[in-house]
């Protein structure tokens, strides 16, 4: 098939793309109050292979714990097995996985008490996140004026639709400079993160990277970390 979706996976069952809608008074839609994920799978030869998956999953409930929704309406597991069926469903190999738990009906309201947890799970072929040219020859990022949240201003633990806001800020920003990516620092000013990355300087033998009091520590960067260990 090609690069678009024709399945999205929505609170257990899958919707034809062009179906898979919500309601305009949709809470999240105005307040943020949604969490999510971003995952890959690789193509293999024993068939789709979904990156630290189950990770993920327990990232994606802790998150929407911490934004306050008390009852969910899926555990990790299962919402594990709706991803795999949700890239089964599109026939993909290669693709980026996007789950979303979000505040919906049935009124609109910033009590995230009154409204209802909502689930959604797409796929689509997104390619490279800065583009085939970026993993080739590099990219230009330059530090960005938006400061990365404060810690007791934001949730900076839970991947909040929300908080992405001052991602978007600082991405934006750079584009219109001429640049690939931000880099943020923290309130105290020094080096956090970039707008949707984890950040890991080579220096000689050794490689840095930042602590970790105001950024979200990435599965990559444990990934990577765990790798480097064994260097």
């Amino acid at each position: 098939m090609g690069n678009e979706s024709k399945y999205i996976w929505m609170d257990g069952e899958l919707i034809e793309f062009e179906k898979a809608t919500v309601p305009f008074l949709t809470s999240a839609l105005h307040y943020g109050s949604a969490v999510f994920e971003g995952i890959r799978c690789y193509k293999t030869d024993k068939g789709p292979a979904v990156f630290r998956l189950k990770e993920h999953m327990e990232r994606l409930i802790n998150s929407a714990l911490i934004l306050g929704f008390k009852t969910l309406p899926y555990t990790a597991e299962e919402l594990g097995e709706a991803v795999k069926k949700t890239i089964a469903a599109n026939g993909f190999g290669d693709c980026y996985i996007r789950p979303l738990i979000y505040s919906g009906g049935p009124v609109l309201s910033l009590n995230l008490d009154a409204t209802q947890a909502k689930v959604g799970i797409a796929v689509w072929d997104m390619g490279a996140y800065l583009g085939k040219d970026a993993l080739e020859n590099g990219i230009r990022a330059h530090v960005s004026s938006f400061t990365r949240h404060h810690p007791n201003v934001s949730m900076t633990k839970a991947k909040v639709s929300g908080n992405y806001a001052n991602s978007l800020l600082a991405k934006t920003e750079s584009i219109r400079l001429g640049f690939d990516e931000a880099i943020l620092l923290d309130p105290q000013g020094y080096v956090a993160e970039c707008s949707g990355e984890n950040l890991f300087i080579v220096r000689g033998n050794t490689i840095y990277t930042t602590h970790t009091a105001a950024i979200l520590e990435g599965i990559t960067r444990d990934s990577l970390l765990t790798i480097c260990s064994d260097l």
